[in-house]
């Protein structure tokens, strides 16, 4: 027997968007996965689709099964939340670990440790220059 015909038009079409929206995050996601060229752009178009995705997805479901059951079911936000939090530490520590790997081995196309100065970088220490050579000129 299927629940799901004891759904409202409503909710239906509603469930229906989200999970459109969600698989659809999650397939550009995934064909950013496949189509990016390095490492480092193709760690990130995923975890966009993952948790943008998932939400969607989690979403479709709160709203599927409190409507069927009468009652608000939050039990899904926890799913949500567990690959809201996981997915960005995950796509961090796959990111430091290249980087570590790249810079070990030399990798010309890896930034450096120090990057150059920059002209606010220069603007700053100009800043900091005069504000030393104010306080030493009123003693």
């Amino acid at each position: 027997m299927n629940h799901l015909a004891d759904l409202p038009f409503w909710a239906a079409w509603l469930v229906a968007a989200f999970l459109f929206i969600g698989g659809s995050l999650t397939l550009i996601g995934s064909f950013g996965l496949y189509r990016l060229r390095s490492f480092y752009d193709r760690i990130h178009a995923p975890t966009l689709g993952t948790s943008w995705g998932t939400a969607a997805i989690v979403l479709a479901s709160i709203i599927c099964f409190s409507v069927l059951q009468s009652r608000p079911v939050f039990q899904e936000i926890l799913i949500g939340i567990f690959v809201t939090i996981t997915t960005p530490v995950t796509l961090m520590l796959l990111g430091r670990a290249a980087l570590y790997r790249d810079r070990s081995e030399n990798n010309p196309n890896v930034p450096a440790v120090d990057p150059p100065e920059g002209i606010l970088d220069q603007l700053k220490m100009e800043d900091k220059l005069e504000s030393v050579e104010q306080c030493s000129s009123k003693r």
